[in-house]
């Protein structure tokens, strides 16, 4: 279980990632989509949809990475807890929070030094646990491994429920979206009231405790994080869960 600060750098680095994306606005102001406070109200997240966006591998994930101009080469592998894969010749290369054409692309110009014809194809065998984030007012905060279909109240019961002064009618979902941007909706998850809401991997929810303006203080909190690129990465570097 990850330590509620670090819960705070992560989360803060992924809105850190969000603030650059598109956000929805009409002719009588900003959208439902932007995160409205007082003295910061910057916050934006693209137009939700429910496209799914390409692959990304995470820690964990089997992946075979096939040569077929040097068959010799070619391993099935695990992408390890720091996100890295080990193979011969090239040594460690990045995999984590790459697709398997970007890291296909990454190996063949690793092999360019090594190979005549540095062919990579990269399959996904295995994915490895699917894991989401729950944050804010729930007694027992971090990432949480969704063993098959996870819908977004279940999740916020795995995470010990809402603690007393929580505003379940006011859960924050941010979600990856196609291009890798950050998309956030209000969702209401009140027992028996509330909406079901399928999770996917990767997904954070944020339970305020009175508005989401506390949305854009718990930003402000960490707009000094060293920036994040990875999903489940603390301070630039892979934990283990």
């Amino acid at each position: 279980m990850l330590h509620r600060r670090q819960i705070l750098w992560t989360l803060g680095a992924a809105l850190m990632a969000s603030s650059t994306g598109a956000c929805a606005s009409g002719p009588d102001g900003p959208g439902p989509n932007r995160v409205q406070t007082s003295g910061f109200s910057d916050i934006a997240f693209a137009d939700w949809t429910d496209e799914e966006p390409e692959y990304l591998l995470y820690p964990g994930d089997e992946i075979e990475v096939a040569t077929p101009t040097a068959t010799e080469l070619t391993r099935t592998i695990r992408v390890g807890p720091d996100g890295r894969i080990a193979l011969p010749l090239i040594g460690q290369a990045m995999a984590a929070d790459r697709t398997l054409s970007e890291l296909e692309y990454d190996l063949s110009s690793a092999y360019a030094s090594q190979l005549v014809r540095p062919v990579v194809e990269v399959t996904l065998k295995t994915a490895g646990p699917m894991k989401v984030w729950v944050a804010g007012e729930v007694r027992t905060p971090g990432v949480y491994d969704m063993n098959g279909d996870m819908d977004a109240y279940q999740a916020i019961v795995q995470a010990g429920d809402f603690l007393p002064g929580a505003k379940p009618q006011q859960v924050a979902l941010i979600r990856r979206g196609p291009g890798g941007i950050r998309m956030m909706r209000v969702v209401d998850l009140r027992p028996r009231r509330g909406e079901v809401v399928a999770l996917r991997r990767g997904d954070i929810l944020f339970v305020p405790r009175s508005t989401l303006g506390e949305l854009a203080n718990f930003f402000t909190q960490v707009r000094a994080a060293l920036p994040i690129g990875f999903n489940y990465s603390i301070n630039g570097q892979y934990q283990q869960f």
